[in-house]
Formats: C-alpha cells, structure tokens, sequence
C-alpha cells in the first residue's frame, strides 16, 4: 500500500501545538507502517534540505531528529502560496496514493478516496471573540469540508468528537479518537540549558503559564488571579508568561504594563524545548485556566514532571486530566479530598484561580499527593500509543 502524509507543519524550527502533533506523530509512525511504501509531503520552505547519505527518496532533512525507515521517501512540494488547496492537490492529481493522512485540519480539494484527517478541536466556534473573523471563516470553512470530504477522522478527544457530531453533524461511525502524547524530557542538562536562558529563574519562586499569550488561553484572567495572591497573600512568587503573541496580545500587554504588579510579571515571549521543560521543572504552579481546548498537551508535560496544575473544567480539560473510575479531579470550590490530578477551576473567575494556585502552595501535603496523582495520570498516554492507533486506522 502506497501512504502519503502531509508533513507540512512538522519540521517547523518553533513548533506549538499543531506543529508537534504533527512531528511527534510522524516520528513515531516511522515503525509502525513497515511493508507500506511511504511518501512523506513537505514544503520547499521548511527546514534546509540536504543530500541523504545514503540517499532517501534523494533527499533528507537536516536535523530531522529521527531516521526514516528504508520504506519511506521525502517529496519536496514547490509551491509558494496555498500549499494545501493547490500544491498538495496537484501531486495527488500527478501522484495519487492509496491512502493520505492528514494531521492538521485540512484536507487538500484533490485527494484519494481513503483519507484520514486529525481535528484538534472547534475552539474557534466557542471562543469566536478570540479569533479574528477570518481566522473564523477559514477555519469553520475548511474544516467543514475537510470533515465532509474524508473518509475517516480521529479526533484527539472524546470531547471533541462530541462537538464534530453535534455543530457540524459527522456520523458517529466516521470519527475514531486517539489520544494525543506528550514527551517526558526530565534529563535536560542543566549547563546547556543556563547558556542561553532569558533570565536566571534559581533566584525566585514563580508561577508559569506556557502557550500563546492570547485572549483563547484567558491570560487576562491569569493576571488577574496573580495581583488578588499578591493584595490577599501577599505572595512571594513572580508569575512567568512563556510564549509567543497571539490574538488580543496588545491588550494583555497593556494589562501587565498597568498592572501594580508588573515587576512581578516577567514575559518571555518563545521559549526552546530546553527552556520549556526546565521552566516546568521549576515552577511551583503550572496555571492553564483556558477558554477551551482540543486536548490539552502543556498539562500532561507538567504533570510529567512533577508541577502541580490548575486548570480549567471545561471542554476536554477534565477527560485527559480524570481517571474516571477514580474519580480523580475535583473542583476548588468543593470539599478537596486527597485523590485529584489538577485542580479544576472556573476560567471566569480569578478569584476562583487564585483560591486554588494558594490551595496548592499552601498546602505541602496536599501539593505532593497532587504530584503523585499527576504522575500517575500521564501514564495513560505516549506518542508511541497514540501513533500506533493512528497507523491501525490507515492500514485498514
């Protein structure tokens, strides 16, 4: 069987959240499509392309960071604007394939009957305040096709199968969902990692938010949180924002330069990977109350290791942070017992927010029991897993 796969957003030199799914999903595929002949789509403005040694499809990619298995071939896409929609569909015109996987939203107009496509979430359609209304129409527009024109779509979470059945009416029996992964990165050396840091986190405790600073991850409400510990408890901590601008940037930064706070509101705009997990590592509080999301990728990488979290209990939020037979979230504004992985909060209430960012540093029992109930709750997801239910689904 000939598989094509659309990597056009997973050799990106700042991957987030697409990005990575996409590169961690591809990597990981690598062993897992043996006796297939595979075909891997990039564009020509991804990262450097070199001559292979020894050649793999004639060509490689510098730094890729995997080997690719003899079975499969890179094909540089030239095509400067509408990738997807123009370029991608005129090589399955040219050079069809018997089965296309898509891990990023959009399913090119010209495509094989058996084509897969990944839907990380409908957070537009619930947040559309946080999203320009183009970014709407495009999305909502492609997506919808994408839906229509596929013949299977994974959705990363149970939650997000229920939106895909119930805005955009897809069939039950079309939507199959794996879980996303996430990568456990504790052994960063130290050194590397002090070289090229923005500032020096040993001196001072803090609490981090990591993600794109916008509207859709509520940072507002984030800072708000932060100034009633600072007036209430007159907390010690900084809070660190981690991340690049997004949509509603300008008045968030408007809202730390107006803050009586702001010294203690430190913004580091992109960080690395190395920078990522050792700001995790570190941090007392991992705070991602957000709006709503697909998944929810930067919660299992806190818990993984060993940052308590505070989140939100919406959307997927509460279904890949619960062991359901156990019963493990629970809410700040309940009786707490000693059994929960996060602490769920209202995303629209800072004071909710900062109740139980307090709860957990607080409380050192409390917060170990937490850890420990994080550590075990990632157990249940791996890129290795959620790549192999991906390859069963294509080889079907």
């Amino acid at each position: 069987m000939k598989i094509g796969i659309d990597g056009s957003r997973a050799f990106l030199e700042k991957r987030t959240g697409i990005e990575q799914y996409s590169y961690q999903v591809i990597k990981n595929l690598a062993g897992n499509l043996n006796g297939h002949q595979v075909v891997l789509y990039v564009r020509k403005n991804g990262k450097k392309c070199v001559e292979a040694k020894p050649p793999i499809g004639g060509l490689a990619f510098e730094e890729l960071g995997f080997e690719l298995p003899e079975n499969w071939k890179i094909k540089v896409i030239k095509w400067p604007f509408f990738w997807t929609q123009i370029g991608l569909s005129l090589e399955m015109l040219f050079h069809p394939v018997e089965v296309l996987f898509i891990p990023a939203h959009t399913v090119p107009l010209i495509h094989p009957q058996r084509t897969i496509v990944t839907i990380h979430g409908l957070e537009y359609e619930f947040c559309p305040q946080a999203y320009s209304w183009f970014a709407r129409w495009y999305m909502r527009f492609f997506i919808k096709k994408s839906c229509l024109w596929a013949s299977k779509i994974i959705s990363v979470s149970q939650n997000t199968k229920k939106d895909l059945m119930k805005l955009y009416k897809v069939p039950v029996e079309k939507i199959e969902v794996v879980y996303e992964g996430y990568e456990n990165k504790l052994q960063i050396p130290n050194n590397k990692y002090q070289k090229k840091f923005k500032f020096q986190i040993s001196n001072f405790k803090f609490l981090l938010f990591l993600g794109r600073i916008e509207d859709r991850k509520n940072v507002g409400n984030i800072i708000e949180a932060f100034e009633i510990l600072k007036e209430k408890y007159q907390l010690e901590h900084k809070l660190v924002l981690a991340g690049k601008p997004g949509f509603g940037y300008e008045s968030i930064k408007s809202m730390v330069h107006s803050s009586r706070f702001t010294e203690g509101i430190v913004e580091l705009g992109f960080v690395s990977e190395e920078e990522k997990w050792e700001l995790l590592k570190k941090a007392e509080v991992f705070v991602f109350p957000t709006q709503y999301e697909g998944f929810g990728i930067p919660i299992l990488e806190a818990q993984s290791v060993s940052c308590p979290v505070v989140a939100s209990d919406n959307s997927s939020i509460p279904e890949i942070t619960t062991n359901y037979e156990q019963n493990t979230n629970v809410r700040i504004t309940n009786e707490t017992p000693m059994n929960c992985s996060v602490l769920l909060v209202d995303p629209e209430s800072p004071t909710e927010i900062a109740e139980a960012i307090y709860k957990i540093i607080s409380d050192q029992t409390f917060k170990k029991d937490l850890i420990e109930k994080g550590l075990e709750n990632v157990k249940r997801f791996s890129w290795e897993k959620c790549a192999r239910e991906v390859a069963e689904i294509l080889v079907k």
